[in-house]
């Protein structure tokens, strides 16, 4: 199932790109030969009575999870500020996004 020009122009407005239409015929051509040397192939492997494994180590045995110590700690202002000058629009120290549910 090919991509379409359309489809290109969605996904660059989504993540906010602006593709001339060079460039759109470009990516156009990168993600379908992405999806026909790569996707397709993994697609036609029969994957029938293969269980899925959370980690791809598990098939070598059980594996301890890895977690930190679960303790409370006061967030860093410095962390706050970096996440929000990347942010398309901020209010009051938090993300401001569009509503998506209405």
């Amino acid at each position: 199932m090919p991509l379409q020009s359309s489809d290109i122009q969605r996904i660059a407005s989504l993540a906010r790109l602006r593709l001339d239409t060079a460039e759109q015929a470009e990516m156009l051509e990168q993600i379908n030969a992405f999806f026909t040397e790569v996707v397709e192939p993994m697609r036609a492997v029969d994957t029938s009575g293969v269980e899925p494994l959370a980690h791809p180590l598990a098939v070598l045995g059980e594996l301890p999870l890895r977690l930190r110590e679960d303790a409370a700690r006061a967030p860093e202002a410095r962390l706050r500020e970096v996440a929000l000058s990347n942010a398309a629009a901020a209010q009051e120290g938090m993300f401001i996004v569009p509503r998506v549910v209405e």
